[in-house]
C-alpha cells in the first residue's frame, strides 16, 4: 500500500522508547556538530573541482545551473521509491537544506540503501559510465556526478555511520536498536 508524502515544517511528535533505541549519532558533540561536517565535506567537493580546470568547464553556464534541478530532483525521487510502500514521507526544508523522512522501521540494509542510492545512481554509475564511454557526454556526465556528490554529502556521512552499526539494527527516527 502507497503511503503518504506529506510537506512539514515540523516533523509529528514520536514516542521512542529510549530503553529499547539508541541515538543513531551517539556522540552528542558529533550530533550537535554534525552539519559542520556535512558542510566540511561539501566545501571538499567544492572547491577543489571548481578551481580546476576540468571538461565540465566546456558545459555553458546557464546549462549548468539548470541541471541542478533536474539532478536534485532526481536524487529526492530515487530516495522516496525505497520508502514510499513502507512509510509516510516527511518533506522539509531549512534554507537551501531539504531533507526526507520516513515513519518506517527500517533494517540496517535498507537503511542504507534509502541513504545511498541516490549517491550509487548519480555519481558512481557516471563515473564508472565515464571509464568505458570517451564521447561528447563525459562533461556533463562528470558535471551530475560532482553536483549530487555535493547534495550528497549528509548521504555519504550517514551511510558511514550505519555501516558501522551492529548487522541487525533497525532504524527509526534518528534512533536504532539491535
Amino acid at each position: 500500500m502507497v503511503k503518504m508524502i506529506k510537506w512539514v515544517t515540523k516533523l509529528p511528535e514520536t514516542e521512542i522508547d529510549t530503553n529499547e533505541y539508541k541515538p543513531f549519532i551517539k556522540n552528542e558533540w558529533f550530533r550537535k556538530h554534525y552539519m559542520w561536517f556535512v558542510y566540511a565535506l561539501m566545501f571538499l567537493i567544492l572547491i577543489p573541482v571548481s578551481l580546476l580546470t576540468t571538461s565540465m568547464n566546456s558545459i555553458p553556464f546557464l546549462f549548468r545551473l539548470g541541471l541542478i534541478l533536474p539532478v536534485f530532483l532526481i536524487h529526492e525521487i530515487l530516495h522516496i521509491l525505497v520508502v514510499f510502500k513502507i512509510g509516510d514521507i516527511y518533506l522539509m526544508h531549512s534554507g537551501i537544506f531539504f531533507w526526507l523522512h520516513s515513519d518506517a522501521h527500517m533494517s540496517k540494509i535498507h537503511f542504507w540503501i534509502f541513504m545511498t542510492l541516490p549517491f550509487l545512481v548519480l555519481t558512481i554509475f557516471p563515473l564508472i559510465i565515464k571509464i568505458f564511454y570517451k564521447g561528447t557526454f563525459v562533461p556533463y556526465l562528470d558535471y551530475i556526478a560532482w553536483i549530487n556528490a555535493i547534495m550528497a554529502s549528509s548521504d555519504i556521512l550517514n551511510s558511514m555511520l550505519i555501516l558501522i552499526k551492529p548487522y541487525n539494527s533497525v532504524f527509526y527516527h534518528g534512533y536504532y536498536k539491535c
